[in-house]
């Protein structure tokens, strides 16, 4: 990833703040994903009238009636999938890019889906000027997945919807992880769906509130 170049040492220091505070605190110990979270620059993902608040312990919007996730929802969601950095990995809800840049730094290739055209190109703007180049993204319906660059070794959904998506699991190679909200469109689980031996395992990793996954085999609106 390139760097922010004229980023200031305020802008370094809140990101060690938000590491050792948001994420450390909380059990984040994953040392990928520290690095990973450490390097790539949260305020750039948001309106520049925003970005003094881009290292809070908090979501933020980012237009179309999105956001950008809590940090240490994005920490702890990365830490589930065990990314060791050789796996081609699926995201769904590409919204600001932020999580798609951590994922691009640990991962070796990224497709990210995003249904909001508008936001799925400044997200593709941000990242191509931090030089991030492994991280492809369409508009589309994310509950699909992306059948044409499956199967995935992991996949991450940023949006929250009624059930699991059954292309989203077919999509996954034996041995696979998805991580993702599950439950009613205000408030859901933070879930992890493991395929082996040809079947699925499912355990639950907290309460979470995200926005919704819309299209089919999730929320009309």
């Amino acid at each position: 990833m390139r760097d922010a170049g004229s980023e200031t040492r305020d802008r370094q220091r809140e990101r060690e703040q938000m590491l050792d505070h948001q994420l450390m605190r909380r059990g984040v110990i994953d040392s990928r994903v520290l690095a990973a979270m450490r390097k790539v620059p949260r305020h750039l993902f948001v309106d520049e009238a925003l970005r003094e608040r881009a290292y809070g312990d908090h979501p933020l919007p980012i237009g179309e009636g999105q956001t950008i996730s809590q940090p240490y929802i994005v920490a702890l969601m990365t830490s589930l999938l065990g990314l060791t950095g050789q796996e081609k990995v699926l995201e769904v809800g590409t919204g600001s890019g932020y999580q798609t840049a951590v994922l691009g730094a640990l991962a070796r290739r990224v497709c990210s889906i995003e249904r909001l055209p508008r936001l799925a190109e400044r997200a593709r703007a941000t990242l191509e000027a931090l030089g991030v180049a492994n991280v492809w993204i369409r508009v589309g319906n994310g509950a699909l997945g992306w059948p044409d660059e499956a199967p995935f070794d992991r996949i991450l959904v940023a949006a929250g919807g009624p059930s699991v998506p059954p292309p989203l699991v077919e999509q996954l190679v034996e041995g696979g992880r998805l991580v993702l909200p599950v439950g009613s469109a205000e408030d859901q689980v933070l879930t992890v769906v493991e395929r082996a031996g040809g079947e699925t395992r499912t355990r639950q990793c907290g309460e979470c509130k995200f926005v919704k996954l819309v299209g089919k085999y999730a929320w009309e609106s």
